[in-house]
């Protein structure tokens, strides 16, 4: 009979045994009530320390004291003497950094840092071999990250030029050697010292010194002499509130089917001579998903602790929303109803993606990048050998899965309902596969997972190799024309960072190992990402036209004639390209860009993914039909008012008013508010006085007395002056009228 796992006290274990009696009443090991109590009580201390140390009521110094103080204090509290080494790596480390040249410092504390915690993982794999207890090995894992990024973001500010950088290097270049104070609070801050999630050193140091909530200017930054302005911080009540939700609900999943589907079973020979193989691939299936609900439950807590007390707020979206995802580490929807390979690797251990990113793939060689960047993640775990199978099944079905998707996904694009169905069948693939490439790593045995594996028949591994080497023979994929024309329509760029993103996510945690960047090569295949990027490189033509009519209009214009605006984000893109001084924006407007600046370097982008394919195609077409609307509209304006300005014009040139002040820039409070209402006015009024006039020289000629004629000059300058008027009016409302649909058309 299988046997269900129980929640027991480790022997090994070297923290607090306060809570003995409190773990013998939950039925959990005193490891995990140690940690729970942290993260609860880290939670609470997050509000007093965002409110009562807010940057505003205290000097910066005190918030780096009491943030490592707490750390230093849960690290013993959880793990006793072992918490020698959350404060023997960092300061080895630091004193690394201090005396070592810029130069070269990068790669002596990586040095340092990685063996330190290979020693670590060697050490308890020797005293606690296969034991999930928490241990030491966890935050080092994490202060690794810190002290290694540090390392590089020195190297980038103190030696390479910026040219030499990509966006996200640029962002997180340090130029000021930190002092100690600041180093062990970025090393042992109470927030992430625990379960993470990985914070770069700059976004750190900002936001302790409240510099993440000062307004820079977009354009020129003397034009504001130096000054800041204080943007006001939203509260993370909300958002706390649904992450700490979220990672209640984990919990619950996490201790109701692990007690159903424990991973040790897999070992036992009743499971694997005993079952079928479709049971074995459910089995392996439920039993990974539950053990990443751990995952997911320490994740989404920890993260609710940083942004409790106000790390990781990002500035605004588009819509004025606050924005708390700047070190977020998983969206848990988004990853398990991922229809796609890159859709689950986006959305899975974001901040080990973003370590692995800007430390390795984007630095080496890119014939060496994806090996080496699979080699440090595998070494960074550990030794377990269980570790390493899951990475070398993961290759491999990263090039079959990328090889059957340039062969078969265009053929289900042409319905909407073939693409459901195609989107369907690869989420259940994912789910599959994940758990069958997935299940050594939680194994942890190299022979254990043999027989398991020799059970399953290798059936993935050659169904991988076949599609690898053997279908290509047969299938033939999406014609190459249409791929070069897609990379002729800009793909290329993006194809590499997305390649990029897939790569490292992959190598980042071997739970996700099987969600194989299949676009690594071949992302240009991506219907979505082709017209997206389309449509960004086509954003900028219609403005530019009508800049050009613009300045063509204002040589015989040149008091009142506007054009459409862009939209911020547009106006963005182009001050960028420009690069010329502007005046400084709205608040929301640079809450967006400074926004922007941030996400772009330490985020992965999640606005790519096919589940949101059917939304940004309506999104686009929406886009295209208001863009052709404004056009329509400028230019039927432009013309109205080029006709109606002309025809003003031949008024006066005509006929001559020597004592008639015309007012240019005259505003009737009677005009029409469009053009054509404005015309029709003048055509019955030009009837009307005309049958008057007639009626009058009529009943004047019948009677004898005829009107003098400076009489009739003066009522004909009165009537062509209020015509002017109108003229005027209707030209000034035209001028209005392009500014006031642009702001308005989209709602």
């Amino acid at each position: 009979m299988l046997e269900s796992p129980k929640f027991i006290a480790n022997d090994c274990y070297d923290g607090s045994r306060i809570f003995t009696w409190l773990a013998d009443m939950v039925g959990l090991s005193v490891d995990l009530v140690n940690f729970l109590i942290c993260q609860i009580l880290a939670l609470f201390l997050a509000s007093l320390f965002r409110s009562w140390l807010h940057p505003s009521r205290v000097s910066y110094e005190v918030r780096h004291v009491f943030a490592l103080s707490l750390g230093l204090a849960f690290g013993y509290f959880c793990f006793g003497q072992q918490a020698i080494h959350i404060a023997g790596l960092p300061a080895i480390c630091f004193i690394v950094i201090r005396t070592q040249d810029p130069r070269i410092v990068q790669r002596s504390v990586m040095l340092v840092a990685m063996g330190y915690l290979l020693c670590v993982h060697l050490m308890r794999q020797i005293y606690d071999y296969g034991s999930y207890a928490l241990d030491i090995t966890g935050p080092l894992m994490i202060i690794t990250q810190k002290v290694t990024s540090l390392a590089f973001s020195i190297h980038d500010g103190f030696v390479r030029k910026d040219e030499d950088m990509t966006k996200a290097q640029q962002y997180h270049a340090i130029r000021k050697m930190p002092s100690a104070l600041e180093f062990f609070s970025y090393v042992w801050h109470f927030q992430g010292l625990m379960a993470g999630p990985l914070v770069f050193y700059k976004d750190y140091i900002e936001f302790v010194e409240g510099c993440n909530l000062l307004k820079r200017p977009a354009g020129n930054g003397n034009l504001d002499n130096g000054k800041s302005e204080l943007v006001l911080e939203p509260s993370p009540t909300k958002t706390v509130i649904r992450k700490v939700l979220g990672s209640l609900v984990c919990a619950f999943i996490f201790m109701k089917f692990v007690k159903i589907y424990p991973v040790k079973n897999m070992k036992e020979d009743e499971f694997v001579n005993g079952t079928g193989i479709m049971y074995k691939f459910w089995y392996a299936m439920m039993a990974t998903t539950c053990i990443r609900f751990k995952y997911y439950h320490a994740w989404l807590l920890a993260d609710a602790i940083c942004n409790n007390s106000g790390l990781g707020f990002t500035g605004y979206d588009k819509d004025g929303n606050a924005k708390w995802d700047l070190i977020s580490n998983i969206n848990v929807l988004s990853f398990e109803f991922a229809s796609n390979f890159r859709d689950a690797i986006n959305n899975w251990n974001c901040g080990t993606n973003r370590w692995l990113r800007t430390l390795v793939y984007e630095r080496v060689p890119k014939k060496y990048g994806t090996l080496l960047t699979f080699a440090l993640s595998a070494v960074w775990h550990g030794f377990y050998p269980g570790y390493y199978l899951t990475f070398a099944t993961g290759a491999l079905v990263v090039t079959a899965a990328r090889t059957a998707r340039r062969m078969f996904r265009y053929r289900f694009q042409s319905t909407q309902f073939t693409r459901v169905f195609y989107d369907i069948l690869t989420c259940l693939t994912t789910r599959m596969v994940m758990g069958y490439a997935t299940f050594p790593f939680v194994l942890l045995e190299f022979m254990g997972s043999i027989k398991l594996y020799l059970k399953f028949g290798l059936c993935l591994h050659l169904i991988s190799l076949v599609t690898i080497f053997i279908l290509p023979q047969f299938i033939r994929g999406e014609q190459r024309a249409k791929r070069s024309s897609r990379n002729s329509a800009g793909i290329n760029v993006e194809s590499d960072n997305n390649a990029t993103e897939a790569t490292v996510a992959v190598a980042a945690d071997p739970l996700t190992v099987n969600n194989t960047n299949d676009d690594l090569k071949d992302n240009e295949e991506d219907g979505g990402m082709v017209k997206e990027t389309y449509a960004k490189r086509n954003d900028t033509l219609p403005q530019q036209q009508q800049l050009q009519q613009h300045n063509h209009n204002s040589t015989s214009q040149p008091q009142n004639n506007k054009i459409l605006q862009p939209r911020p984000q547009q106006q963005h893109q182009q001050n960028l390209q420009q690069q010329q001084p502007s005046s400084p924006k709205p608040n929301n407007q640079h809450h967006h860009q400074q926004q922007t600046c941030a996400r772009d370097a330490v985020s992965v982008p999640h606005d790519q993914c096919e589940m949101d394919q059917l939304s940004s195609k309506l999104k686009e077409k929406i886009e295209a039909e208001t863009k052709n609307i404004e056009e329509f509209i400028d230019k039927t304006v432009t013309e109205t008012v080029s006709g109606i300005v002309e025809f003003k014009n031949d008024l006066m040139r005509d006929i001559e008013f020597p004592k008639l002040k015309l007012a240019a820039g005259t505003v009737s409070s009677g005009a029409a508010n469009l053009v054509d209402a404005a015309a029709a006015g003048l055509r019955k009024r030009n009837i009307s006085s005309a049958h008057t006039d007639s009626n009058s020289n009529t009943h004047t000629n019948s009677g004898g007395n005829a009107l003098p004629e400076h009489g009739q000059e003066e009522n004909s300058a009165a009537f062509l002056k209020k015509e002017i008027d109108v003229i005027n009016a209707v030209v000034q409302q035209a001028n209005v009228l392009p500014a006031v649909l642009s702001n308005g058309h989209a709602k």
